[in-house]
Protein backbone atom coordinates (compact mmCIF):
# COMPACT_ATOMS: atom_id res chain seq x y z
CA UNK A 1 0.00 0.00 0.00
CA UNK A 2 0.90 3.66 0.01
CA UNK A 3 1.80 3.94 3.70
CA UNK A 4 1.15 7.13 5.66
CA UNK A 5 3.72 9.57 4.26
CA UNK A 6 0.98 11.51 2.46
CA UNK A 7 -0.68 12.15 5.84
CA UNK A 8 2.41 13.71 7.43
CA UNK A 9 3.45 17.36 7.37
CA UNK A 10 6.40 16.67 5.09
CA UNK A 11 8.99 17.23 7.84
CA UNK A 12 11.48 14.81 9.40
CA UNK A 13 11.24 14.62 13.19
CA UNK A 14 14.23 13.01 14.89
CA UNK A 15 13.97 14.01 18.55
CA UNK A 16 11.80 16.93 19.60
CA UNK A 17 11.22 16.17 23.29
CA UNK A 18 12.93 14.05 25.97
CA UNK A 19 10.56 15.13 27.67
CA UNK A 20 11.72 18.77 27.58
CA UNK A 21 12.03 20.40 24.18
CA UNK A 22 15.25 19.48 22.36
CA UNK A 23 17.23 22.22 20.61
CA UNK A 24 20.11 20.04 19.36
CA UNK A 25 19.12 16.45 18.54
CA UNK A 26 22.68 15.42 17.69
CA UNK A 27 23.82 16.50 21.13
CA UNK A 28 20.83 15.04 22.97
CA UNK A 29 20.71 11.64 21.28
CA UNK A 30 23.70 10.14 23.10
CA UNK A 31 22.09 10.65 26.53
CA UNK A 32 18.67 9.71 25.18
CA UNK A 33 19.96 6.38 23.86
CA UNK A 34 21.81 5.70 27.13
CA UNK A 35 18.64 6.36 29.13
CA UNK A 36 16.39 4.35 26.75
CA UNK A 37 18.31 1.17 25.85
CA UNK A 38 15.15 -0.49 24.45
CA UNK A 39 14.43 2.40 22.08
CA UNK A 40 14.88 1.70 18.33
CA UNK A 41 17.54 4.42 18.23
CA UNK A 42 19.73 2.26 20.47
CA UNK A 43 19.97 -0.25 17.60
CA UNK A 44 21.21 2.28 15.02
CA UNK A 45 23.18 4.88 17.00
CA UNK A 46 23.63 8.57 16.29
CA UNK A 47 25.70 7.99 13.16
CA UNK A 48 23.05 5.68 11.77
CA UNK A 49 20.44 8.40 12.26
CA UNK A 50 22.66 10.99 10.56
CA UNK A 51 23.29 8.61 7.65
CA UNK A 52 19.54 8.07 7.23
CA UNK A 53 18.90 11.81 7.00
CA UNK A 54 21.53 12.19 4.29
CA UNK A 55 20.12 9.19 2.46
CA UNK A 56 16.57 10.52 2.33
CA UNK A 57 17.78 13.95 1.24
CA UNK A 58 19.58 12.32 -1.66
CA UNK A 59 16.34 10.66 -2.82
CA UNK A 60 14.38 13.93 -2.96
CA UNK A 61 14.63 17.04 -5.15
CA UNK A 62 16.87 19.91 -4.05
CA UNK A 63 15.16 21.96 -1.36
CA UNK A 64 12.69 19.22 -0.44
CA UNK A 65 14.41 18.87 2.94
CA UNK A 66 16.74 21.41 4.53
CA UNK A 67 18.16 21.68 8.03
CA UNK A 68 20.64 19.71 10.09
CA UNK A 69 20.72 17.22 12.93
CA UNK A 70 22.57 19.71 15.15
CA UNK A 71 19.66 22.16 15.38
CA UNK A 72 15.90 21.66 15.42
CA UNK A 73 13.90 24.38 13.76
CA UNK A 74 10.68 25.46 15.47
CA UNK A 75 7.80 25.55 13.02
CA UNK A 76 4.12 26.42 13.54
CA UNK A 77 1.57 23.64 13.29
CA UNK A 78 -1.93 24.05 11.89
CA UNK A 79 -3.14 25.12 15.35
CA UNK A 80 -0.26 27.50 16.04
CA UNK A 81 1.78 25.32 18.38
CA UNK A 82 5.57 25.53 17.83
CA UNK A 83 6.89 22.11 16.80
CA UNK A 84 10.58 21.15 16.82
CA UNK A 85 11.78 19.24 13.77
CA UNK A 86 15.17 18.43 12.26
CA UNK A 87 14.47 18.71 8.53
CA UNK A 88 11.73 20.54 6.67
CA UNK A 89 10.99 21.67 3.11
CA UNK A 90 12.60 24.96 2.14
CA UNK A 91 9.07 26.28 1.65
CA UNK A 92 8.55 26.12 5.45
CA UNK A 93 11.88 27.30 6.83
CA UNK A 94 11.09 31.03 6.86
CA UNK A 95 8.47 30.21 9.48
CA UNK A 96 11.15 29.26 12.03
CA UNK A 97 9.94 30.73 15.33
CA UNK A 98 13.11 30.38 17.39
CA UNK A 99 13.97 34.08 17.22
CA UNK A 100 10.43 35.40 17.22
CA UNK A 101 9.39 37.99 14.66
CA UNK A 102 6.35 39.41 12.90
CA UNK A 103 4.13 37.01 11.00
CA UNK A 104 1.00 37.37 8.91
CA UNK A 105 -1.02 34.15 8.69
CA UNK A 106 -3.03 33.98 5.47
CA UNK A 107 -6.31 32.11 5.33
CA UNK A 108 -8.15 31.07 2.18
CA UNK A 109 -11.89 31.54 2.55
CA UNK A 110 -12.86 28.25 0.87
CA UNK A 111 -10.26 26.11 2.66
CA UNK A 112 -11.75 24.08 5.50
CA UNK A 113 -9.91 23.17 8.71
CA UNK A 114 -7.41 26.03 8.56
CA UNK A 115 -8.23 28.85 10.97
CA UNK A 116 -5.77 31.74 10.65
CA UNK A 117 -7.09 33.82 13.57
CA UNK A 118 -6.92 30.84 15.94
CA UNK A 119 -3.46 29.95 14.65
CA UNK A 120 -2.14 33.50 15.01
CA UNK A 121 -3.59 33.83 18.50
CA UNK A 122 -1.84 30.68 19.65
CA UNK A 123 1.43 31.84 18.12
CA UNK A 124 1.20 35.05 20.13
CA UNK A 125 0.89 32.97 23.30
CA UNK A 126 3.56 30.44 22.32
CA UNK A 127 6.30 29.41 24.72
CA UNK A 128 9.60 29.63 22.86
CA UNK A 129 11.57 28.25 25.79
CA UNK A 130 14.84 29.48 27.23
CA UNK A 131 17.48 31.31 25.25
CA UNK A 132 17.73 34.46 23.16
CA UNK A 133 14.31 34.01 21.57
CA UNK A 134 12.47 37.14 20.61
CA UNK A 135 8.75 37.81 20.77
CA UNK A 136 6.20 36.57 18.25
CA UNK A 137 3.77 39.10 16.82
CA UNK A 138 1.27 37.27 14.65
CA UNK A 139 -1.91 38.45 12.95
CA UNK A 140 -4.40 36.86 10.59
CA UNK A 141 -5.65 37.87 7.15
CA UNK A 142 -8.22 35.96 5.10
CA UNK A 143 -8.42 36.39 1.34
CA UNK A 144 -10.93 35.10 -1.21
CA UNK A 145 -9.10 34.33 -4.45
CA UNK A 146 -11.13 32.89 -7.35
CA UNK A 147 -12.21 29.27 -6.92
CA UNK A 148 -14.06 28.70 -10.16
CA UNK A 149 -17.37 28.68 -8.34
CA UNK A 150 -16.42 25.96 -5.86
CA UNK A 151 -17.42 26.66 -2.26
CA UNK A 152 -15.27 23.93 -0.72
CA UNK A 153 -11.81 23.45 -2.22
CA UNK A 154 -9.55 20.69 -0.91
CA UNK A 155 -5.88 21.31 -0.09
CA UNK A 156 -4.87 19.44 -3.25
CA UNK A 157 -7.28 21.58 -5.25
CA UNK A 158 -5.70 24.74 -3.87
CA UNK A 159 -2.23 23.36 -4.64
CA UNK A 160 -3.15 22.88 -8.28
CA UNK A 161 -4.56 26.41 -8.45
CA UNK A 162 -1.35 27.89 -7.04
CA UNK A 163 0.48 26.40 -10.02
CA UNK A 164 -1.50 28.74 -12.31
CA UNK A 165 0.12 32.13 -13.01
CA UNK A 166 -3.18 34.03 -13.12
CA UNK A 167 -4.26 32.61 -9.78
CA UNK A 168 -0.99 33.60 -8.08
CA UNK A 169 -1.33 37.11 -9.46
CA UNK A 170 -4.85 37.35 -8.02
CA UNK A 171 -3.60 36.15 -4.63
CA UNK A 172 -0.79 38.69 -4.53
CA UNK A 173 -3.04 41.55 -5.64
CA UNK A 174 -5.55 40.84 -2.86
CA UNK A 175 -2.87 40.33 -0.24
CA UNK A 176 -0.66 43.32 -1.08
CA UNK A 177 -2.55 45.93 1.04
CA UNK A 178 -2.12 43.73 4.14
CA UNK A 179 1.67 43.34 3.96
CA UNK A 180 3.63 44.95 6.80
CA UNK A 181 7.13 43.70 6.07
CA UNK A 182 6.84 40.63 8.27
CA UNK A 183 6.98 37.04 7.08
CA UNK A 184 3.82 35.73 5.41
CA UNK A 185 2.58 32.24 6.24
CA UNK A 186 0.28 30.43 3.81
CA UNK A 187 -1.41 27.09 4.39
CA UNK A 188 0.84 24.46 2.83
CA UNK A 189 -0.85 24.43 -0.58
CA UNK A 190 1.71 26.34 -2.68
CA UNK A 191 1.73 23.84 -5.52
CA UNK A 192 2.10 20.09 -5.80
CA UNK A 193 4.81 19.52 -8.42
CA UNK A 194 6.41 22.99 -8.50
CA UNK A 195 6.13 24.18 -4.89
CA UNK A 196 9.68 25.56 -4.65
CA UNK A 197 9.18 27.71 -7.73
CA UNK A 198 5.79 28.99 -6.55
CA UNK A 199 7.18 29.76 -3.09
CA UNK A 200 10.19 31.60 -4.51
CA UNK A 201 8.05 33.62 -6.94
CA UNK A 202 5.63 34.75 -4.22
CA UNK A 203 8.50 35.79 -1.95
CA UNK A 204 10.32 37.70 -4.69
CA UNK A 205 7.20 39.41 -6.04
CA UNK A 206 5.89 40.52 -2.63
CA UNK A 207 9.32 41.39 -1.23
CA UNK A 208 8.80 39.48 2.03
CA UNK A 209 9.71 36.09 3.45
CA UNK A 210 7.04 33.50 2.62
CA UNK A 211 6.52 30.15 4.30
CA UNK A 212 4.06 27.28 4.37
CA UNK A 213 2.22 26.03 7.45
CA UNK A 214 1.19 22.35 7.43
CA UNK A 215 -2.55 21.73 7.28
CA UNK A 216 -4.56 18.85 8.64
CA UNK A 217 -4.49 15.71 6.45
CA UNK A 218 -4.61 15.22 3.54
CA UNK A 219 -1.26 16.98 3.53
CA UNK A 220 0.11 18.55 0.36
CA UNK A 221 3.75 18.50 1.62
CA UNK A 222 3.27 14.87 2.63
CA UNK A 223 1.94 14.12 -0.85
CA UNK A 224 4.95 15.83 -2.41
CA UNK A 225 7.31 13.67 -0.38
CA UNK A 226 5.36 10.48 -1.04
CA UNK A 227 5.33 11.14 -4.80
CA UNK A 228 9.07 11.86 -4.85
CA UNK A 229 9.90 8.74 -2.85
CA UNK A 230 7.70 6.61 -5.05
CA UNK A 231 9.49 7.93 -8.14
CA UNK A 232 12.81 7.09 -6.47
CA UNK A 233 11.55 3.56 -5.76
CA UNK A 234 10.51 3.13 -9.39
CA UNK A 235 13.90 4.34 -10.62
CA UNK A 236 15.54 1.76 -8.36
CA UNK A 237 13.45 -1.03 -9.89
CA UNK A 238 10.83 -1.38 -7.15
CA UNK A 239 7.06 -1.36 -7.44
CA UNK A 240 4.12 -0.69 -5.14
CA UNK A 241 1.25 -3.18 -4.95
CA UNK A 242 -1.96 -1.43 -3.94
CA UNK A 243 -4.79 -2.83 -1.87
CA UNK A 244 -3.06 -6.01 -0.73
CA UNK A 245 -3.65 -7.26 2.82
CA UNK A 246 -1.22 -9.86 4.13
CA UNK A 247 -3.07 -13.02 5.11
CA UNK A 248 -0.08 -14.94 6.40
CA UNK A 249 3.22 -16.57 5.49
CA UNK A 250 4.56 -19.96 4.51
CA UNK A 251 7.76 -20.74 6.37
CA UNK A 252 10.34 -23.49 6.43
CA UNK A 253 12.02 -23.57 9.80
CA UNK A 254 13.31 -20.09 10.54
CA UNK A 255 12.92 -18.81 6.99
CA UNK A 256 9.86 -17.22 5.42
CA UNK A 257 9.43 -18.69 1.92
CA UNK A 258 6.28 -16.89 0.78
CA UNK A 259 3.97 -14.09 1.85
CA UNK A 260 0.28 -14.67 1.10
CA UNK A 261 -1.63 -11.54 0.12
CA UNK A 262 -5.35 -11.01 -0.40
CA UNK A 263 -6.21 -10.08 -3.99
CA UNK A 264 -9.36 -9.41 -5.99
CA UNK A 265 -9.84 -12.91 -7.43
CA UNK A 266 -7.84 -15.18 -5.11
CA UNK A 267 -4.95 -14.97 -2.65
CA UNK A 268 -1.61 -14.27 -4.26
CA UNK A 269 1.86 -15.24 -3.08
CA UNK A 270 5.11 -13.30 -3.20
CA UNK A 271 8.50 -14.96 -2.83
CA UNK A 272 11.73 -13.23 -1.81
CA UNK A 273 15.06 -14.05 -0.22
CA UNK A 274 14.55 -11.40 2.46
CA UNK A 275 11.62 -9.46 3.88
CA UNK A 276 11.34 -6.15 5.74
CA UNK A 277 8.26 -5.79 7.92
CA UNK A 278 7.39 -2.08 8.06
CA UNK A 279 3.64 -2.20 8.57
CA UNK A 280 3.59 0.32 11.42
CA UNK A 281 2.00 0.28 14.84
CA UNK A 282 -1.53 0.75 16.14
CA UNK A 283 -2.30 3.77 13.96
CA UNK A 284 -1.75 1.87 10.71
CA UNK A 285 -3.08 -1.46 12.03
CA UNK A 286 0.29 -3.13 11.90
CA UNK A 287 -0.58 -3.88 15.53
CA UNK A 288 -4.13 -4.52 16.69
CA UNK A 289 -5.71 -4.76 20.13
CA UNK A 290 -8.96 -6.61 20.68
CA UNK A 291 -11.67 -5.79 23.21
CA UNK A 292 -9.94 -7.99 25.80
CA UNK A 293 -6.68 -6.06 25.55
CA UNK A 294 -4.79 -8.76 23.63
CA UNK A 295 -2.36 -7.33 21.07
CA UNK A 296 -1.28 -9.04 17.86
CA UNK A 297 0.99 -8.23 14.94
CA UNK A 298 -1.29 -8.48 11.92
CA UNK A 299 0.95 -9.58 9.02
CA UNK A 300 3.39 -12.27 10.21
CA UNK A 301 1.74 -12.97 13.59
CA UNK A 302 4.98 -12.17 15.41
CA UNK A 303 5.16 -11.95 19.22
CA UNK A 304 4.38 -8.50 20.63
CA UNK A 305 6.30 -7.27 23.64
CA UNK A 306 6.02 -4.30 25.97
CA UNK A 307 2.30 -4.48 26.75
CA UNK A 308 1.79 -4.09 30.52
CA UNK A 309 0.01 -7.02 32.21
CA UNK A 310 -3.67 -6.81 33.05
CA UNK A 311 -2.98 -5.76 36.65
CA UNK A 312 -0.86 -2.79 35.56
CA UNK A 313 -2.09 0.47 34.01
CA UNK A 314 -1.82 0.54 30.24
CA UNK A 315 -3.21 3.99 29.57
CA UNK A 316 -2.88 7.27 31.44
CA UNK A 317 -5.87 9.36 32.41
CA UNK A 318 -4.31 12.41 30.76
CA UNK A 319 -4.43 12.19 26.97
CA UNK A 320 -1.08 13.94 26.47
CA UNK A 321 0.69 11.96 29.20
CA UNK A 322 2.92 8.93 28.62
CA UNK A 323 0.92 5.76 27.92
CA UNK A 324 2.73 2.51 28.82
CA UNK A 325 0.86 0.56 26.12
CA UNK A 326 2.11 2.94 23.43
CA UNK A 327 5.60 1.41 23.74
CA UNK A 328 4.38 -2.04 22.78
CA UNK A 329 5.72 -3.56 19.59
CA UNK A 330 8.15 -6.10 18.21
CA UNK A 331 11.41 -6.86 19.96
CA UNK A 332 14.41 -7.37 17.67
CA UNK A 333 18.08 -8.29 17.93
CA UNK A 334 21.02 -6.26 16.58
CA UNK A 335 20.27 -7.65 13.11
CA UNK A 336 16.67 -6.38 13.39
CA UNK A 337 15.32 -9.93 13.29
CA UNK A 338 12.08 -10.38 15.30
CA UNK A 339 12.54 -12.26 18.56
CA UNK A 340 10.28 -14.71 20.33
CA UNK A 341 9.48 -14.48 24.03
CA UNK A 342 12.62 -16.45 24.82
CA UNK A 343 14.85 -14.00 22.96
CA UNK A 344 15.52 -16.20 19.92
CA UNK A 345 14.99 -15.05 16.30
CA UNK A 346 11.64 -16.15 14.89
CA UNK A 347 12.84 -15.82 11.29
CA UNK A 348 16.37 -15.32 9.98
CA UNK A 349 15.33 -13.60 6.74
CA UNK A 350 12.86 -11.09 8.20
CA UNK A 351 13.85 -7.63 9.44
CA UNK A 352 11.55 -5.21 11.28
CA UNK A 353 11.65 -1.44 10.85
CA UNK A 354 9.65 1.63 11.77
CA UNK A 355 6.68 2.03 14.07
CA UNK A 356 6.22 -1.71 14.55
CA UNK A 357 9.31 -1.72 16.79
CA UNK A 358 8.84 -1.68 20.56
CA UNK A 359 10.24 0.86 22.97
CA UNK A 360 9.24 4.27 21.58
CA UNK A 361 6.46 6.84 21.80
CA UNK A 362 7.06 8.74 18.56
CA UNK A 363 4.12 11.11 18.94
CA UNK A 364 5.45 12.33 22.30
CA UNK A 365 9.13 12.25 21.40
CA UNK A 366 8.58 13.71 17.91
CA UNK A 367 10.79 10.92 16.58
CA UNK A 368 8.56 9.08 14.10
CA UNK A 369 10.28 9.82 10.81
CA UNK A 370 13.72 9.46 12.38
CA UNK A 371 12.88 5.99 13.67
CA UNK A 372 11.38 4.86 10.36
CA UNK A 373 14.23 6.17 8.23
CA UNK A 374 17.13 5.02 10.40
CA UNK A 375 15.79 1.54 11.12
CA UNK A 376 14.62 1.06 7.53
CA UNK A 377 18.03 2.02 6.17
CA UNK A 378 19.79 -0.21 8.69
CA UNK A 379 17.56 -3.16 7.78
CA UNK A 380 18.39 -2.70 4.09
CA UNK A 381 22.11 -2.36 4.83
CA UNK A 382 22.07 -5.57 6.87
CA UNK A 383 20.39 -7.49 4.06
CA UNK A 384 22.78 -6.15 1.42
CA UNK A 385 25.78 -6.75 3.64
CA UNK A 386 24.73 -10.34 4.23
CA UNK A 387 24.35 -10.95 0.49
CA UNK A 388 27.69 -9.35 -0.34
CA UNK A 389 29.40 -11.28 2.43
Amino acid sequence: GVGATHLTGGTIDVLGYKPERVANPAGALHDFIRDHPEHPYARVGVQGIADALEWVRAQLPDGALVGRLEANVLLPTAVGVPKPTALAPETMIEGDLRNGGRFTVVGLSALKDFYPAYLAGNLNRADLGDGPSGRIEARAVTISPPTGGEADVTPLGWARRFEEVEFREAVMAELEPSLDGGAVGFPAVLGLDSASGVWRELSDAMGVAVFEIPTLPPSVPGNRMARSLRRALTRAGGRVVMGGRVLGVRAAGRRVEEVIVDAAARPRTYRARDYVLATGGFASRGLEMDSYGAVRETAFNLPVTGMPPDNKPRWSEEYLAAHPAARAGLRVDQLFRPLDRGGEPVYDNVRVAGAALAGAEPWREKSGEGISLSTGLRAAELILGQREG
